[in-house]
C-alpha cells in the first residue's frame, strides 16, 4: 500500500471513529434535550394525540378535550365557564404553549409525568394514562367574584385562614381560554395582546400596584409588635395635618372633618386618617416596618401557590419623609390582590399565616394521589394579641366606619378600605381597594378576601374603596359562609 492510499485510509478512519463518537453523544447525552425541544413539534403532536387529564373544581372538570378535523393534532383542549376559571386554569394552546396550571402540571395532565408510567412505560418511553390536578377552587366563592366585578377592571381573591386553601381567584377582563386553544386561532390571539386592559395578564397574582390604605395594617401590627402604642385604643403622638419629615410637604386627611388628630389606632384605622400612619411609620422606621411587611409575604421571591406571584414589595434606602408616605401604602410599595388577601388572613387566624394553596391534589387517572398540599402550613406573623386587637379595630371600621357596604348579617366581618393614588401626581383614576375577613361562629366557617378595582369607569370623584371594593368583598365573603 502506498503511502497516499495508506493516509486516505487512516483519515477515513477517523472520520467513521468521529461520526460514531458523535451519534452516540447525540442518542446517550442530548436526546433529552432534542426532545424537549420547543421545536420538535413530534412532542406536541403526542401531546393532543389524545385527550388531556382535567383540572377539577368541587369534583368537576372544568378542562376538557374535544377532537379535531384535519392537521396532524388530534385532539384540542376547551374549557367549562373559560372566563370565570381563566385566572385559576390558565391556557393550553396548540400554537401558544400553556401557563398556570396547565402550564405547571401539564406533565400530569399530558401523561409525561413519570409518576403516571408502569415498569413498560418506563422502558420504553411511552406515556401513560393522563392525571388529573384537584383545586382548592370554591365554585360559589368564584362566581360571586366574577359576577360582582362584572365589567370593572380589577381581582379578588378569596383564602380560608386556617387552611391557606384559596377559594376564589379572579381577574377581568378575563378570556376564553377555549379560543386560543387551537392552531388556527391567530386572529384571537392577536386581538388579546392588542387588548389595552391586558386580559392575559392574571391581576391577582401577577400585577402589584400601590395598596394605598390597606397598608395601613401592615403599619398598625408593626407599631403594636414594636411596642410604638400598647393597644389600638391608645392615643397616639399624631398632629394633623402631619408635615412630611425634612419638607415642608403637608399630608392632610380625605376627611377634613374626621377626629385624626392624636387619633387611637382604633380611630385612625376607622376614619383611615393619614396622619397617624405616616407618623407612625416616620417613627418606627423603615427597617421595623420592612421586617413586619416581609413577615406578611413582601419582598417574597418566589411565592408559588404553585402559580407563581408577582413579588409586592416594601422599599428601602428612604429618607423619613418617604418612609412616612409607606406608612399609607404610597411612595413606592407594591402589592397584589393575594398579598393583601395573605395580610388579612393572618389576622383572622390569630396572627398566623398559613401558606396560600390552590391545588388541593394531583392524581392519576384512577383517582391515586400522586402529591399532595398540606393545609395549615403556618408561620406566625404577629402576636395573638396584635392579630385579636387589630380584628376588633377592623369591625369597628365595617361598623362604624369606611367599610359599612361589607356588612353581613349574623357573621362578624373585618376590614380595611383602601383608595391608591394612581400616576403622577395622581393624574389618572385612583384605584379603590377593600380587605377582609368574615367568620360565622355559628357554623365555624370563616374567610379573608381582597378585591381591586382599578377601573370599574367611574367619575374620579366616586372612586372608594367602600363603594366600590368592598361590594365586591362582602358577596364573596357571604358565598364563602354559606359554602
Amino acid at each position: 500500500m502506498n503511502k497516499t492510499i495508506r493516509r486516505a485510509s487512516v483519515f477515513c478512519l477517523l472520520m467513521v471513529l468521529a461520526l460514531l463518537v458523535r451519534a452516540t453523544w447525540v442518542q446517550g447525552y442530548e436526546a433529552r434535550a432534542l426532545a424537549d425541544d420547543e421545536h420538535n413539534r413530534r412532542n406536541t403532536i403526542a401531546q393532543y394525540a389524545r385527550p388531556l387529564g382535567d383540572i377539577i373544581v368541587a369534583g368537576s372538570p372544568v378542562t376538557g378535550s374535544k377532537g379535531t378535523t384535519g392537521g396532524d393534532l388530534r385532539y384540542k383542549r376547551t374549557y367549562t365557564q373559560g372566563e370565570l376559571y381563566a385566572a385559576v386554569t390558565g391556557y393550553s394552546s396548540q400554537a401558544y404553549g400553556a401557563t398556570q396550571l396547565e402550564g405547571i402540571h401539564s406533565d400530569v395532565l399530558d401523561g409525561t409525568d413519570d409518576r403516571l408510567k408502569n415498569p413498560k412505560d418506563l422502558i420504553t418511553g411511552g406515556r401513560a394514562e393522563p392525571g388529573n390536578v384537584l383545586t382548592t377552587i370554591d365554585p360559589g366563592v368564584q362566581k360571586a367574584a366574577y359576577e360582582a366585578l362584572g365589567d370593572d377592571k380589577g381581582a379578588a381573591v378569596a383564602i380560608d385562614p386556617k387552611t391557606g386553601r384559596i377559594l376564589g381567584m379572579v381577574s377581568t377582563p378575563s378570556y376564553d381560554p377555549s379560543k386560543i386553544s387551537g392552531t388556527t386561532d391567530g386572529d384571537a390571539w392577536q386581538k388579546l395582546l392588542d387588548d389595552p386592559d391586558k386580559p392575559l395578564v392574571n391581576r391577582a397574582l401577577r400585577q402589584p400596584l400601590a395598596p394605598g390604605s390597606t397598608f395601613k395594617l401592615v403599619v398598625a401590627a408593626a407599631a403594636l409588635e414594636n411596642g410604638l402604642y400598647g393597644s389600638v385604643d391608645e392615643r397616639t403622638d399624631s398632629p394633623d395635618p402631619y408635615t412630611l419629615p425634612g419638607t415642608s410637604t403637608v399630608l392632610r386627611n380625605e376627611n377634613a372633618s374626621a377626629p385624626c388628630e392624636n387619633a387611637t389606632l382604633r380611630t385612625a384605622l376607622q376614619y383611615s386618617c393619614n396622619n397617624v400612619f405616616a407618623k407612625a411609620a416616620a417613627d418606627l422606621g423603615q427597617d421595623k416596618v420592612k421586617k413586619m411587611a416581609d413577615a406578611f409575604g413582601f419582598d417574597t421571591e418566589k411565592l408559588d401557590v404553585p402559580v407563581r406571584a408577582a413579588k409586592s414589595v416594601y422599599p428601602t434606602d428612604m429618607d423619613k419623609a418617604q418612609t412616612a408616605l409607606t406608612g399609607i401604602g404610597q411612595f413606592e410599595v407594591t402589592a397584589t390582590p393575594l398579598q393583601m388577601a395573605m395580610v388579612t388572613s393572618a389576622l383572622a387566624n390569630g396572627g398566623e399565616l398559613a401558606a396560600p394553596h390552590m391545588v388541593a391534589s394531583v392524581t392519576d387517572g384512577d383517582g391515586t394521589v400522586l402529591e399532595e398540599t398540606e393545609d395549615g402550613d403556618t408561620k406566625r406573623v404577629v402576636e395573638e394579641r396584635t392579630a385579636e386587637q387589630l380584628r376588633s379595630a377592623m369591625v369597628t371600621v365595617v361598623e362604624e366606619g369606611t367599610g359599612t357596604n361589607a356588612r353581613i348579617a349574623g357573621a362578624e366581618v373585618g376590614g380595611k378600605t383602601g383608595t391608591a393614588q394612581n400616576g403622577v401626581d395622581n393624574s389618572n383614576t385612583p384605584y379603590a381597594w377593600f380587605t377582609s375577613y368574615a367568620k360565622d361562629d355559628s357554623s365555624g366557617k370563616e374567610v379573608a378576601v381582597a378585591v381591586i378595582v382599578e377601573d370599574s369607569g367611574s367619575a374620579r370623584s366616586e372612586v372608594s374603596g367602600n363603594g366600590l371594593a368592598a361590594p365586591i368583598a362582602q358577596k364573596m365573603m357571604k358565598a364563602a359562609l354559606e359554602r
